[in-house]
């Protein structure tokens, strides 16, 4: 049993008062609060051992360098990565889908090939291939989904063929909280000869990830959605996948020898990870993992289930309000909307009582479209949140009633 409490009191920000009133945090698919000892390996590296790192042979930057690739190694063992060298460091989840468009997809894709989506996807995991798409004379193909957010997997295999070339997921849907059968995706995408990146910006602070079990050809995700520093992501790929993939950005630390004639290029995994890198919270990351670790990903995510039962029998509880996202496995993320108030109103009025939510499409235009919305209030929770919190949430959204119907 996880003791709630004594998480709470290593995340700082949740003792902050706004507007009068204590903070309740539900923004958590937007980004996750920071536990001490993320903050902590902050103010340690730049208070103590700040230096640039690989080149140097001073004992900060040798310091500095050994934290560094200690995070690196932390990833593998969390991913279950065979190897090390196939963890890319990037910005995020973003700039990882764009490094694998621009250098896998601009090298190996061509006129009248297939890339796969799904309705689902964040604009993230749409426009870098969009982009593509318009360069190459590539063919953009959709998944639909059913009313309840869930892929329906019969269309998905009636997609695939031999023009299918490749196939990029969400593994979590950051506006329903669906989660995809990815598992099947890939097997039914390698029948055809297609590779898969998964979208794991919502995964990984709610599920166990096995890249070799998945047997996905790319992994993507952001560290500021599972307790780490913001500007930090990962990207995962399959060695043969990434030695055959030219550099996505020239500069410093992804070459071996420059000449005006000629630059030979770095092993991985720095080949791809030009310039100075974002070291400390990439120092930081280690941290963040640890602590999840620490807790045990089962114990969270059975946790957040409660979490989502309770609030979901709650928000129902209220007339009017209906949840939109119902899929039969989901996380927990509550998207709801009332009737014939808009969701920004709800967030002005929930934020005047200290209650944090995120409004909008999401950056999923294309899946309000086709859920006839103009947008959704979301209450997303982690493992610091409680079930008071989520009463305090039902009392916010009787005064939005009571204010605005």
């Amino acid at each position: 049993m996880l003791d709630i409490q004594k998480i709470r009191q290593d995340f700082p920000i949740l003792n902050e008062v706004v507007h009068g009133k204590s903070l309740v945090y539900f923004d958590n698919a937007a980004t996750t609060q920071k536990p001490l000892p993320v903050l902590e390996a902050l103010a340690n590296y730049y208070g103590h051992y700040n230096a640039n790192i690989h080149r140097g042979i001073h004992f900060l930057a040798e310091k500095a360098t050994s934290a560094f690739e200690a995070s690196r190694h932390k990833i593998q063992t969390f991913l279950n990565a065979p190897r090390v060298e196939e963890i890319i460091f990037t910005y995020g989840t973003t700039d990882g889908i764009n490094l694998v468009a621009q250098s896998y997809g601009r090298t190996f894709l061509n006129e009248g090939d297939e890339i796969i989506i799904s309705t689902l996807e964040h604009h993230s995991n749409i426009v870098p291939w969009q982009m593509l798409c318009a360069e190459k004379g590539c063919v953009l193909r959709v998944i639909p989904i059913n009313d309840a957010g869930e892929l329906l997997m019969d269309e998905f295999e009636k997609m695939l063929s031999e023009r299918t070339k490749l196939v990029s997921v969400v593994h979590v849907s950051n506006a329903l909280g669906t989660i995809n059968p990815v598992a099947e995706i890939v097997k039914k995408a390698h029948e055809v000869g297609a590779k898969v990146l998964i979208d794991g910006a919502q995964a990984t602070s709610h599920i166990d990830i096995d890249v070799q079990a998945l047997d996905c050809d790319f992994y993507v995700f952001s560290l500021h959605k599972l307790y780490g520093p913001t500007g930090m992501g990962v990207l995962y790929g399959k060695t043969d996948l990434l030695n055959a993939m030219p550099p996505y950005r020239g500069g410093g630390e992804m070459i071996k020898e420059v000449t005006f004639e000629k630059t030979t290029y770095n092993d991985l995994p720095y080949k791809f990870e030009a310039g100075t890198p974002n070291i400390a919270d990439v120092v930081a990351t280690k941290m963040a993992v640890e602590y999840v670790e620490a807790l045990g990903k089962q114990a969270i995510a059975d946790y957040e289930h409660k979490l989502l039962v309770y609030g979901t029998d709650a928000l129902q509880s209220i007339e009017g309000l209906r949840i939109v996202g119902t899929a039969k496995e989901k996380v927990s993320v509550l998207s709801f909307v009332m009737e014939g108030i808009h969701p920004q109103d709800i967030g002005v009025i929930l934020d005047q009582q200290g209650i944090a939510v995120r409004t909008g499409h999401h950056c999923t235009q294309p899946l309000m479209k086709r859920l006839g919305l103009v947008g959704t209030s979301r209450a997303s929770f982690a493992v610091y949140n409680t079930k008071e919190e989520i009463e305090k949430l039902v009392v916010g959204l009787e005064r939005v009633k009571k204010m605005l119907s």
